[in-house]
């Protein structure tokens, strides 16, 4: 199979008659890879953004594992050295207990008193040069040499916010986390005490309350359980009784604070919210009180006035937030098309118009979506060019940085990805990127076009605007990791070897804005695509000017 990358644009769409679909003639494909070296030569010019690839996170397996030999290493040379020392102490308590039994006749055998002045001399000298001998320095070096590749806390930190952000998204319990019970897992890891309260506790450095809770609660449930653990309850309660405090549940937190105090009464900061708590607890009831009251007292006029505001509030139904419709999509709850526009959509045998390089293996097409219209491309990329430009892309890899939407600053992106471009394929001007999501890697909803407040968006490459983005899946994904478009409730997941292709303009030239796209976070497993955008310059004719605006 030969990698068939769509690098031209199709003319006009034209009708098929049997299935009253359109479809896209005068596709211009690159031939496919040669040879290794030509591959090779596709790579120069090479911009490349990472943060914790899963590559990368390959390599700290390895590390530890070579710690692991090193330390094992470190453990027999400091057994052997016990077991010598040991044997040592058992000879001389056997000849002490002989020599004291009557020491003048001991002594009085020349040659007990030569191995006694031998011993003292030479060989309690020699065991403590043993004991004093240092085994730990090779380990010791090896640590420090590995040392500099380790993660940072702020590499923690954000591992810990990616397991956050994919409970959020795909409605995840803390106990099925916990438990290892992840869908679609092989290798199964259950948390620890201490790795829920670590959770917990980056949840509470970053102000936030609501994950300290849950993780602060699944590790006291863990505790209660019969666990054990360096982690006691008194340190997870003094945690959980305040973030629940913060998000204002006075009487739990209130709770949980006496059940502290049961197991450290002198528990000076316990003693103090105590008190803070009742009072609160005190205010807030008489508040509440009052309110009840004054409610009561305006009446059903009131009540007739909400019922009638609400009855108007049905009649105008919101939008789903895109947030929340992005999670919703992540999660496989997307909008189900009507039996109407099911039928817009097929499947087909598409050779480019009788082309002879399709004629004797045409491409096989499927549509995933009508508006936009978005097409799956499938068996479009071998295994084997799969791992070459995998290979190719690995060693180039950096830490992500993305565009802050308010600043316009370039950041180190918070969540997991790799981007990289490759160029030149076959001769023929491209720029392929290639991007990896580790778990929890996602992208937040954008456009792949440049709008009218962004003049400038691509000046520098003279290239023009996106009209179109193709995009190659080159893994599949055990959990997670759909391409979404939160305004029409489309959601494309990752199948290994196949494409999808989508217009970001209109013939007009005008941006499509319902093509805006996210990547949902990788739940479980590891997502690598690339992509090449295809750009205004050089599809005149092949995509003429349209005279509708979003036509």
């Amino acid at each position: 199979m030969v990698v068939r990358q769509v690098l031209g644009l199709p003319s006009k769409p034209v009708c098929q008659a049997h299935t009253g679909h359109f479809i896209y003639p005068e596709l211009r494909v690159s031939t496919h890879f040669s040879s290794t070296q030509k591959l090779k030569d596709i790579v120069h010019s090479v911009f490349l953004i990472i943060m914790c690839m899963i590559g990368h996170m390959t390599d700290l397996l390895y590390t530890e594992k070579d710690l692991v030999t090193s330390l094992k290493n470190y453990i027999t040379a400091e057994e052997n050295k016990l077991k010598q020392v040991k044997q040592w102490a058992e000879k001389l308590d056997v000849l002490s207990a002989i020599a004291m039994q009557d020491p003048e006749g001991f002594l009085g055998n020349p040659v007990n008193a030569f191995k006694l002045m031998k011993r003292l001399n030479t060989e309690w000298g020699d065991l403590e040069s043993l004991v004093l001998k240092d085994t730990k320095e090779g380990f010791i070096s090896n640590l420090t040499l590995q040392r500099q590749h380790f993660p940072t806390d702020e590499d923690q930190t954000g591992a810990a916010k990616a397991l956050l952000r994919l409970q959020d998204t795909y409605r995840l319990d803390t106990n099925t986390i916990s438990t290892g019970d992840l869908p679609g897992v092989t290798h199964k890891s259950p948390m620890t005490v201490e790795d829920c309260f670590e959770l917990g506790k980056i949840a509470y450095s970053e102000v936030d309350y609501y994950h300290t809770e849950l993780w602060m609660e699944q590790a006291l449930k863990q505790l209660d359980e019969g666990e054990e653990s360096t982690v006691d309850k008194v340190t997870v309660l003094d945690y959980l009784s305040y973030a629940i405090y913060q998000q204002g549940d006075l009487g739990r937190a209130l709770e949980l604070t006496k059940r502290l105090l049961m197991l450290d009464p002198e528990h000076q900061r316990a003693n103090g919210n105590l008190k803070y708590f009742e009072f609160q607890l005190i205010n807030q009831r008489k508040a509440q009180a009052q309110e009840a009251q004054k409610a009561r007292e305006e009446g059903k006029e009131r009540r007739k006035r909400l019922t009638s505001d609400a009855s108007k509030k049905k009649r105008f139904r919101e939008p789903v937030p895109e947030r929340k419709m992005y999670e919703m999509l992540c999660r496989g709850e997307g909008i189900k098309l009507t039996p109407r526009r099911q039928r817009r959509l097929f499947c087909r045998y598409f050779d480019n118009h009788g082309h002879p390089k399709y004629l004797l293996s045409p491409v096989k097409q499927e549509d995933e979506w009508d508006r936009p219209y978005i097409v799956r491309y499938h068996d479009i990329i071998s295994h084997g060019e799969i791992e070459k430009v995998k290979e190719l892309a690995k060693p180039r890899l950096r830490r992500a940085t993305i565009s802050n939407p308010i600043t316009g600053v370039l950041e180190t992106a918070p969540y997991r990805i790799s981007k990289s471009y490759i160029s030149n394929i076959n001769d023929l001007t491209v720029a392929l990127q290639v991007a990896n999501y580790g778990v929890g890697g996602q992208y937040e909803p954008h456009f792949d076009f440049g709008r009218k407040d962004e003049p400038d968006a691509f000046k520098e490459l003279g290239t023009g605007n996106r009209i179109a983005t193709w995009l190659f899946y080159m893994s599949d994904v055990a959990a997670g990791g759909a391409t979404v478009f939160p305004d029409v409730g489309a959601a494309v997941w990752p199948k290994k070897g196949t494409a999808v292709f989508w217009y970001n303009l209109f013939p007009s030239g005008e941006g499509d804005y319902s093509t805006r796209h996210a990547a949902c976070p990788v739940l479980v497993g590891n997502k690598w695509v690339s992509n090449k955008w295809i750009h205004e310059r050089g599809q005149e004719f092949r995509r003429p000017c349209g005279l509708n605006e979003t036509a």
